[in-house]
């Protein structure tokens, strides 16, 4: 399994491959939503896992660029942020989930395939 993570913060990246660690996984890194189409197009991960708020180009927009692009990623969004609002918008561009920093065990269903 491959795992484009898709954060600004590298101790976040960090935490989150050690939560998942136990898959496997081949991780990619990428600290800016600008750069998230180019590594998935370059890497082809089975799953993305994308935070929101990041500075140059956040992660609902990346997530729209993936999903225009490639139309079956599956890009889960990865957040503190817990806000209806935010919920939508990730559904509304094609993110397969949404889950909170503050449990990222839920991240695992999502890397079950």
């Amino acid at each position: 399994m491959k795992i484009l993570i898709v954060d600004d913060n590298a101790s976040m990246r960090r935490l989150i491959k050690t939560v998942l660690s136990d898959f496997h996984a081949e991780f990619v890194e990428c600290a800016d939503g600008g750069k998230a189409l180019e590594n998935y197009r370059l890497s082809k991960p089975d799953i993305v896992l994308m935070d929101i708020m990041m500075p140059e180009v956040d992660g609902l927009e990346a997530t729209r660029r993936i999903r225009a692009a490639f139309p079956d990623a599956r890009v889960v969004v990865v957040t503190y942020y817990d806000d209806p609002d935010l919920r939508k918008a990730a559904t509304s561009v094609g993110a397969a989930g949404y889950v909170l920093k503050e449990d990222l065990s839920q991240l695992r269903a999502f890397c079950v395939q």
